[in-house]
This record gives structure tokens, C-alpha cells and sequence, in this order.
């Protein structure tokens, strides 16, 4: 039976492992999209933030195996090991893009000359919003948002964990002046570099107040960051007025997610050709 829509987009990501120089280990979530894709060619890469990898000295990526028909095999994986993960990174030009990308055909060939075919499908430009659509897209939109959060994942499947909220800026303005769109949805460390989709299955509503039939499926973007208030807890020492009193600052989500919008993609493409 062919994969459904959300099917295929749990094949879409891949759980990046990376230690650090500190010796401090962390994951994030990368996604698998095609560069400069033409009728016979294309430049497979993964996608994730900047900050994931920096000061990364070893990598490790998690991919699905297939039987000899191309189906996926989900209990059955290949692992990919790199030293000097950081380096092998291409990275967004702007500092402010917290972008880059790993081009991964090589990988893939060392698998096939190893007997082993591997299943991911990756993102296009064809998902990206136009102009056009972007002129239908509403201020107020469901959104997916699929990736690891806190490292959370299906290890016997290998497959990432869906997060559904919805738009809090309009998709088509520049929130604040950048290239950025605000989410609210449940963010979390290990979801950045998470896609982020407007996706509709089935039945959804236009602009106008219509319903239309079918898929709707527009990549808006890239989690990157998220807002978060203080609280104070019952550690560490500040000085108050009268006495000496153990405090923390504790860091808490605000449900609020930064996305990268999609266009900076074609960006970082620029530097594969």
C-alpha cells in the first residue's frame, strides 16, 4: 500500500548525534532535501541549524534500511559515523542564517557498495511556498512540526515525533523585519533544525472561507530558536538585602517557535553548484 502524506514525511528527518570538543554530547533534528534537482541529476543533502553541529567533533546519523522492492525496512538500520563532523558542513554565509548543510551522496554510494540500499524521501523546491501561494496562505494556519524533541524519537522505528500548533505571524510578512515566521507550538532543544510544514490532509479551508479536497503540504521552514521566560527555584546562592538565600534561574518555553523561513534554503543551495 503506497505511504500516505504524514507517511512519507516521517521519512523526511534524520536524528543528528553529535559530541562536542567539551566532551558534552547533544541531538538535533536534520531533514533530507534535494539541491539543484533536474530531469536526470540532483545533490542530496541534509539540512539543519548552524548551532547543532558547531564545535562537533563526531557525528552520527541513523538511517533506514529497504528490502530489494525499495520498501522501507524500519527495524533494520545503518549507522554513519563521522570525526570532524563540524567540517563537512556547508555553511550559510550570512552569520545571522543559522543554516547549513552536509551533502550525503557519498555515504549512500559506500552503502550500496556495502549491499545496503537505505530509504529516506527528501524535500524539493516543489513544497516551498510561491509568491501565489503565499497570497493564499491565511494569517492563522495549522502547521507540522516533525523532528526530535529533547531526543525524543522512536529508536525501534527510527522515526521522528510530529508536533502540531499553528501559525502566530502571518507566513507571507517578515516577522520583525527578518526572514522569520513565529509559531506557537511546543519547542523544545533537540527539535531545532526541525521542518516546519503548513499540512492539511484530506479537507481544508481557504482564504476565502472555501473547502478544498486533497493535500496540502508547504514547507514554511526551519526551527531555529524560541523565546523563554525565567523562574526562580530553590538552588544557587544571590545576595539579597537581609540574608543569603539558595536560588536557580529556571529557563522555560513559551510554547513560541522562530522558523527560518523557506527561501533562505535556495540560499544555501547557491553554494552546491
Amino acid at each position: 500500500m503506497p505511504l500516505t502524506a504524514s507517511e512519507q514525511i516521517s521519512y523526511s528527518t534524520v536524528r543528528i548525534e553529535c559530541e562536542y570538543n567539551d566532551g558534552t554530547k547533544g541531538t538535533g533534528t536534520g531533514f533530507f532535501f534535494n539541491f539543484l534537482e533536474n530531469t536526470d541529476s540532483h545533490v542530496p543533502v541534509i539540512i539543519t541549524n548552524k548551532h547543532v553541529i558547531a564545535n562537533s567533533k563526531k557525528g552520527h546519523l541513523i538511517m533506514t534500511k529497504t528490502n530489494e522492492k525499495g520498501e522501507p525496512l524500519d527495524r533494520q538500520h545503518y549507522h554513519i559515523f563521522y570525526d570532524n563532523f563540524e567540517r563537512f558542513w556547508v555553511k550559510h554565509p550570512d552569520d545571522d542564517v543559522d543554516l547549513c548543510a552536509i551533502p550525503i551522496a557519498n555515504f549512500i554510494l559506500e552503502a550500496k557498495e556495502k549491499n545496503e540500499n537505505l530509504f529516506y524521501i527528501p524535500l524539493n523546491k516543489e513544497i516551498l511556498p510561491t509568491d501565489e501561494i503565499l497570497e493564499e496562505i491565511n494569517a492563522l494556519e495549522e502547521i507540522l512540526m516533525v523532528g526530535y524533541p529533547n531526543g525524543i524519537w522512536d529508536s525501534v522505528n527510527n522515526k521522528p515525533i510530529f508536533r502540531k500548533g499553528i501559525t502566530a505571524s502571518h507566513p507571507k510578512l517578515d516577522y520583525c523585519g527578518k526572514k522569520e515566521i513565529i509559531i506557537d507550538a511546543a519547542c523544545f532543544p533537540g527539535s531545532s533544525g526541525s521542518p516546519v510544514f503548513i499540512f492539511n490532509e484530506g479537507v481544508f479551508k481557504s482564504k476565502n472561507g472555501s473547502l478544498s479536497s486533497g493535500n496540502r503540504i508547504i514547507l514554511l521552514g526551519v526551527l531555529y530558536a524560541g523565546p523563554q521566560h525565567t523562574a526562580q527555584g530553590e538552588i544557587g546562592i544571590i545576595n539579597i538585602p537581609t540574608v543569603q538565600k539558595p536560588i536557580s534561574i529556571l529557563k522555560i518555553p513559551n510554547n513560541l517557535g522562530l522558523i527560518i523561513k523557506a527561501e533562505r534554503i535556495l540560499e544555501l543551495e547557491q553554494l552546491f553548484k
